[in-house]
């Protein structure tokens, strides 16, 4: 089973609920945020193994949150998976260059959500390179 920390960042209570009931149920710790200040506040607080981060949040949007995460020495290094209904190119363009490693849209296939959870725990945790 998995011990890591997920720390869910989204406003949408419904996609929350149903992220925090799937990952907990693949034995993932999972903290959850609405807002991105909020956000901010909980990476600190429970220094998570990876941060799920929608990009449309009320406050702050999600390029913002991971920029501030990437500027800070103590989130820098932890892996964020943007999961957001903004699909298109260039949105994902500007979610890699504010520092994001994956990049998933909505409507997502559960099976490869989970797939790029475990690839990032996987090569975060390894010292293959």
């Amino acid at each position: 089973m998995a011990s890591q920390t997920i720390l869910v960042i989204e406003d949408e209570a419904s996609t929350s609920k149903l992220l925090s009931h799937i990952l907990r149920r693949e034995g993932y710790q999972v903290h959850t945020a609405r807002t991105g200040p909020e956000g901010l506040r909980l990476a600190h607080e429970v220094q998570p193994d990876l941060i799920i981060l929608d990009i449309v949040l009320p406050g702050m949007d999600g390029y913002e949150v991971c920029r501030y995460l990437r500027a800070d020495p103590d989130t820098e290094k932890v892996p964020i998976l943007m999961l957001t209904a903004m699909g298109r190119p260039a949105d994902q363009r500007v979610g890699f260059e504010m520092g994001a490693d994956d990049y998933i849209t909505k409507p997502f296939v559960l099976a490869d959500l989970l797939n790029r959870i475990r690839s990032i725990f996987f090569f975060s945790n390894s010292s293959i390179f």
